[in-house]
């Protein structure tokens, strides 16, 4: 069963999620550029391509939870796919920006996606591991507030890295992935007990017998997550692109404004944690889905020439135009719905069990990641290259798994350990 609750263990493990998060922040902010500037790529293909990591990811980040809940090893079931798979990770992603020939590029993306994709489910998962059901919300929390704090670290450092060289953000990564995961396997000591005497399905029985069920709540959750991901990941997809073109920035500030929204996510982590384990989980999600379509909607009838009006200068942050507004509050939106989505889906579940759950979070996650930035992109160039369209598109979604949401009747946390 999970250890006895500790604020100190979880931070520790929120390392894993600091060096996952610090990849994917410089990858999703500086390889569309790349694609754009040196190898001339439209958007519809740049779109396609920013999905190729996720369509690996689909294949292999499921099966890789349920195995990871089978495996015995002396080290534990978890730890051997961080062992391999961070530094694999870590030296590919260091040599993506120095790849001047597109099959090479495309060879470092994919070795990057198969290595992180093995050892991403298996760190996500160990939170429940060692985490009993009514702290997952405050423990998921912490756990996204470190990778937040990757986020920040990813775009802000970044962008101010990248004007001094484009490989520079890439291998600040690399460094920061290596020592993340090396801080996981020495400080977090995994459970002896999983449940042994329960059977254990693969990830596709586990979706059959969801799908199955009279109860629907588990399915209709885990629809729900494929929507407002479909909506999210399209917008952070173009959001650098965005920024220049609608707003007319260059990209270290479009890479600087997602910084803003990280900071928020970050500072509201713990709170939407907090907040969801008191009034409810599925309440708690359904309030960020409204205020995060408000916003969005904002963002896409507000001029141009308004929404880069500068209100001020902070530290770190750097100049605040009126657009950072939207998206620091839309950071808060996204807290409320990403911290307590991944504590509902194992708690549908028992502990033996919970990489495999974990494994159907992503792989419905990673499909939404998959069809969002295609979709954005065909609707980019149908509409002569309108980089604002993605803004008016991504409410849709969120109000489809709004709807979802309201007949999902379980996940909610439990006093019992299971």
């Amino acid at each position: 069963m999970p250890q006895k609750f500790s604020y100190g263990r979880i931070f520790l493990l929120g390392f894993g999620f600091f060096g996952v998060s610090v990849i994917w922040g410089v990858y999703n902010a500086f390889v569309p550029i790349f694609l754009a500037e040196k190898f001339h790529l439209t958007p519809i293909f740049i779109g396609f391509f920013m999905t190729l990591d996720n369509i690996a990811a689909l294949f292999i980040q499921p099966p890789v939870g349920a195995w990871s809940d089978r495996l015995r090893t002396p080290i534990g079931r978890r730890m051997p796919f961080i062992l391999i798979g961070a530094p694999l990770g870590a030296l590919a992603f260091g040599i993506i920006p120095v790849a001047a020939v597109l099959p090479l590029f495309v060879a470092c993306t994919s070795t990057l996606l198969l290595s992180m994709a093995m050892w991403r489910t298996p760190v996500v998962a160990l939170m429940p591991d060692i985490t009993p059901s009514e702290k997952r919300s405050q423990a998921n929390g912490i756990i996204n507030f470190m990778g937040g704090i990757g986020s920040i670290i990813s775009f802000l450092a970044g962008s101010a890295l990248y004007k001094l060289s484009p490989a520079f953000p890439f291998w600040m990564g690399s460094a920061l992935v290596i020592v993340s995961s090396l801080l996981v396997f020495t400080f977090i000591k995994e459970p002896k007990e999983y449940g042994e005497g329960e059977k254990q399905p693969g990830m596709l029985a586990s979706l059959k017998e969801l799908l199955a069920d009279m109860d629907k709540s588990a399915i209709r959750l885990l629809l729900a997550i494929f929507f407002w991901f479909l909506g999210y990941t399209a917008i952070e997809a173009f959001f650098t692109l965005y920024a220049k073109n609608h707003l007319e920035l260059n990209e270290a500030d479009g890479a600087r404004l997602l910084g803003h929204l990280s900071l928020i996510f970050v500072l509201f982590a713990l709170p939407a944690g907090v907040i969801g384990s008191r009034i409810g989980r599925r309440v708690t999600i359904s309030i960020g889905i409204i205020l995060m379509s408000v916003l969005l909607l904002g963002i896409y009838f507000t001029p141009a020439a308004t929404l880069t009006t500068v209100l001020g200068k902070a530290p770190v942050l750097g100049t605040i135009p009126v657009v950072s507004l939207f998206l620091m509050a839309a950071g808060a939106a996204w807290a409320l719905i990403n911290i307590n989505s991944l504590p509902m889906v194992v708690d549908m579940t028992t502990i033996a069990r919970v990489g495999t759950f974990t494994g159907l979070y992503y792989l419905f996650s990673t499909f939404s990641a998959i069809a969002g930035p295609n979709l954005n992109g065909v609707l980019i160039e149908l509409t002569g290259n309108n980089y604002n369209s993605v803004m008016l598109v991504s409410p849709i979604f969120m109000a489809i798994a709004l709807w979802l949401m309201l007949g999902v009747k379980r996940g909610e946390a439990s006093k019992t350990v299971v």
